[in-house]
């Protein structure tokens, strides 16, 4: 109407960690809502980093620092609205730097919750949390909210996700936890593959489930205060780490999953099927699609080229994977502590 002027003011939010698979799409999505958002990310400086903000230079706020330094982390939380915390030292970085994480995930988290607490008293707060907090669930994979959480023996960042959520749930600023899944996005294969047993249950989501979620989150903070979500891709998207494997090397020109015994742990690592992933679902309405359709949207992402390279030397890179292998390791040299870590007959 000509002559009316928008009195609305814009709501600010800060996006900690949006470098990452879901940060970047979370950024994304928010990036074409800037007529009501004025949006602050805040990470750290890297060449990579750099590169993806610079897209989104002229509709965002970027700041580079450290969560672990209260200076820089004070700068970013006068008068924000929204905060979406996905800044974190995850695996297999955390397994190998635990120091670091703990620092990054747990003091990193207090920094920010105490700065907003004093800058931004009445600011939501969205986490991302993990399935990684109820540890082993092999024997028991159907997970609730209401489960105990219970790290598996040695899982760092299990213990960092659990410190974090305590220190928001005692804080006085009003937040929601999301315990994301198993989030299969650009992930690299690493000594992480062979951590988890092949009869695992996986209910996976994509970057593009999450960042839905976070970013309808913001229009049903009420339906979210103070409360503990499981957030997956839903019932859909269930498969067994095996057969996730197994057509995951077929598409990407890997061949059979055809290592040798012991190569996959046993025990001690984590995820399951959510039987309560419906709830969120019902207030964010996120959810969409099937397995099969991420097993359709890997095969195209697939450079045929570097299918038929990847093809001609499978056997060497398989052999390379190999030796990455921890679980693998323990039981052809005989590490007893290892072998008690990652397989049943052992104690």
């Amino acid at each position: 109407m000509k002559g009316f002027k928008n009195t609305m003011e814009k709501k600010n939010i800060l996006i900690t960690g949006a470098s990452g698979s879901i940060g970047s799409e979370i950024l994304k999505q928010l990036s074409e809502l800037t007529d009501i958002y004025k949006i602050t990310v805040f990470d750290i400086g890297t060449k990579e980093s750099i590169k993806f903000f610079g897209k989104f230079k002229d509709k965002i706020k970027i700041v580079y620092g450290d969560i672990t330094n209260n200076d820089d982390v004070e700068k970013v939380c006068h008068n924000m609205d929204f905060v979406m915390h996905l800044a974190a030292i995850i695996p297999p970085k955390a397994d190998e730097l635990p120091e670091l994480a703990r620092k990054v995930n747990i003091d990193g988290t207090k920094n920010l919750v105490h700065n907003l607490e004093l800058f931004s008293p009445n600011v939501f707060l969205i986490y991302a949390s993990s399935i990684a907090v109820y540890g082993d669930r092999l024997k028991s994979p159907w997970i609730k909210v209401t489960d105990p959480v219970v790290p598996s023996g040695g899982d760092v960042y299990a213990f960092t996700k659990i410190e974090a959520e305590k220190i928001i749930m005692e804080s006085k600023i009003d937040w929601s936890i999301f315990r994301l899944t198993a989030i299969m996005g650009k992930h690299k294969l690493s000594k992480l593959l062979f951590h988890m047993p092949l009869d695992t249950a996986l209910e996976i989501a994509t970057p593009v489930h999450v960042a839905t979620a976070f970013v309808h989150a913001l229009n049903n903070r009420s339906a979210l205060s103070r409360k503990i979500f499981n957030l997956s891709g839903g019932p859909s998207y269930r498969i067994l780490y095996r057969d996730f494997l197994s057509r995951s090397f077929e598409i990407m020109g890997l061949g059979k999953l055809d290592f040798p015994e012991k190569a996959f742990a046993e025990k001690n690592f984590h995820c399951g099927y959510y039987l309560d992933s419906d709830v969120l679902e019902n207030i964010l309405h996120f959810q969409s699609g099937t397995i099969e359709d991420y097993f359709q949207h890997l095969r195209k992402t697939i450079n045929p080229i570097k299918k038929f390279f990847i093809q001609l030397f499978s056997g060497v890179i398989k052999k390379c994977l190999l030796n990455k292998s921890e679980p693998y390791k323990a039981f052809r040299f005989g590490d007893e502590k290892a072998k008690a870590r990652f397989f049943n007959n052992f104690t």
